[in-house]
């Protein structure tokens, strides 16, 4: 098999993950706040990676602490508003809103890079904006209306979380490393908030959940990490949108949720969008 195949099928293998992740969230929100479900994504992850640091003898200690820390930090940030997202939107709706990170990326790189902006990406972010407002649904509730708004943040969130991942590449920063950073950061943060919150205690009911959800967020990181390795950078980035296919097809099949035609056509604008401006972004530079 070739490294193109490879990166591929490591693909396909990330985003179903990603996809069981969201769908864990889904049902922890049931039990837990949204930061609560973070703490724990973030901690079983934190365990794994600090095992796998250990058994290699790896060094965790980076040249680059403070654009690790803003990583982490707005890495986390993004995380909790993507959960809150997940919590209180159809399932599919909410893995396209966060989703809309390429679209955005695309549209801050070339501030970063001291560019002009291009006009093709202004009409992938303007088209973006449109699916993201046929999925927020205006004239719904005001609660939906503040989820959908939320996961639209979240993608923002994301695209400033991969410029910083950007800059630590260039810098030599190993991705485990900077996935490393990421969940202690992300730790430290949902543990300090939900200390001052009236949070769920853990029972031992809740295991079926929050442990698969902190395993299928480390497999999905680490499956994308080695698909972006041996693949094809567009090919790769294309295949990431089938995250939302399989987060729809759960919502449909286990949570009985119906996606409207707005949202199917808002969901084909930003896919669209996002794949076009992530083909523009790799040819911009982040210094």
């Amino acid at each position: 098999m070739t490294n193109q195949k490879k990166g591929m099928l490591w693909m396909i293998i990330a985003t179903f993950f990603f996809s069981l992740m969201g769908s864990f969230v889904k049902l922890g929100a049931n039990h837990f706040s949204s930061v609560e479900l973070v703490f724990y994504r973030s901690f079983i992850s934190l365990l794994i990676l600090f095992i796998y640091i250990m058994i290699g003898q790896k060094e965790i200690k980076t040249p680059h602490l403070r654009k690790q820390i803003d990583r982490g930090v707005v890495g986390f940030l993004s995380l909790a508003f993507f959960f809150y997202a997940i919590a209180h939107l159809n399932l599919g709706s909410a893995m396209t809103l966060n989703y809309t990170s390429p679209i955005f990326l695309g549209f801050f790189l070339p501030f970063i890079s001291h560019q002009k902006i291009k006009k093709s990406i202004l009409f992938c972010t303007i088209s973006g904006f449109i699916g993201a407002l046929l999925i927020l649904d205006p004239h719904g509730e005001w609660q939906s209306w503040f989820a959908g708004a939320i996961g639209l943040v979240s993608g923002i969130g994301a695209a400033l979380a991969y410029i910083h991942v950007i800059q630590l590449s260039k810098l030599n920063e190993p991705d485990w490393r900077t996935v490393f950073y990421f969940t202690l950061v992300s730790t430290l943060g949902s543990g300090l908030w939900i200390s001052f919150t009236d949070y769920q205690k853990l029972a031992w009911g809740d295991m079926w959940i929050l442990i698969p959800l902190g395993l299928s967020a480390t497999i999905a990181q680490i499956a994308m990490t080695r698909a972006y390795r041996l693949g094809n950078t567009l090919v790769i980035g294309a295949l990431s949108y089938l995250t939302i296919v399989f987060s729809g097809v759960i919502s449909l099949l286990y949570f009985n949720e119906t996606m409207r035609i707005e949202d199917i056509l808002g969901a084909t604008l930003i896919i669209v969008s996002g794949a076009i401006a992530s083909n523009i972004s790799l040819k911009s530079r982040v210094n």
